[in-house]
């Protein structure tokens, strides 16, 4: 898979986040979160092993080593449960909007952690064009200044995230995308369904009406498209660019919320350009998809 190929899937993650939480934003309305974070995982989790069945890859799981369950283990663990809960309490108890802010940081982790980690490049022009991105969501996203237990829980969910896509990207190296997708899906649902005994909420499951059990199924069908998208996509690119493209979701989610009444201020349609301008410059200045790289591809594709 082509750089270009691997742009356009993490592109279309960003567009799927987007669509995804104004989306989730109705869907999780008198649901339970805990019940709805688990009941997308273990669907979305089913869904890719009939997947890999059907694209008769089950040969990849099977001959997995002891060290790459252990891996997906983690994975799952960090990726797709405690942060869960930790985010969802922390909603609980700050804004939505703070909250927003905080989840939409995870760039900057992520950043700063391949560069130790992974030895990705980090020069001034990236440091600029990292705080001209944070400072677009800012401008969108309106928080406010604060620190308070539900924000420093959302920022725990949020760093975890961010270890988890450093680790995601080492473990793709040797295993497709489909199945790290796999792994933290699964995993993580078992260690959230370990949960819900503990506190002894599964019966909520049963209980659901038949209203929520389709949200259920239209937004973890979105979430299958995000880790598809986003774990293939995440093979041949860089994290830290991964991660800034994800931002392009913030105008996104802004401008369905505009088309369904909500007001956009001069402040954010200002914070939503310069989210634009910073990624273009971010990719440009890692050398990611410049005018010379799509260059070389229209002329590769021509020749063809």
């Amino acid at each position: 898979m082509e750089k270009r190929e691997s742009f356009m899937l993490v592109l279309s993650t960003a567009i799927i986040s987007g669509v995804s939480i104004y989306m989730n934003k109705y869907a999780v309305k008198g649901i339970d979160s805990d019940i709805f974070t688990f009941s997308k995982n273990i669907l979305v989790a089913i869904f890719l092993f009939s997947l890999i069945v059907l694209a008769t890859k089950t040969k990849e799981i099977f001959s997995l080593k002891k060290q790459d369950w252990l891996k997906l283990i983690l994975v799952g663990f960090i990726g797709g449960s405690v942060p869960f809960l930790l985010y969802f309490k922390g909603l609980q108890i700050t804004t939505a909007a703070n909250a927003s802010l905080i989840h939409k940081s995870m760039f900057l982790f992520v950043t700063l952690f391949a560069f130790f980690f992974l030895k990705e490049k980090l020069n001034r022009k990236v440091i600029f064009t990292v705080l001209l991105l944070f400072i677009g969501n800012v401008l969108l996203i309106k928080p406010k200044i604060g620190l308070n237990n539900g924000e420093i829980l959302i920022l725990a969910a949020t760093i975890l995230w961010a270890i988890e896509n450093i680790i995601s990207k080492q473990i793709l190296k040797d295993l497709s995308g489909n199945v790290v997708a796999f792994g933290r899906m699964f995993f993580g649902s078992s260690f959230l369904l370990a949960y819900l005994l503990i506190v002894d909420k599964t019966q909520i499951i049963f209980n659901l009406s038949v209203h929520q059990t389709h949200w259920i199924l239209i937004t973890s069908g979105m979430l299958l498209l995000y880790v598809l998208t986003w774990y293939n996509g995440l093979k041949h690119t860089d994290v830290s660019i991964a991660t800034t493209i994800l931002l392009l979701g913030s105008p996104i989610t802004a401008i369905l919320n505009y088309a369904s009444g909500t007001e956009i201020t001069i402040a954010q349609a200002t914070g939503i350009f310069i989210l634009v301008i910073g990624i273009i410059t971010y990719m440009n200045s890692t050398k990611y998809l410049s005018i010379g790289e799509l260059k070389k591809s229209w002329t590769k594709q021509t020749k063809a």
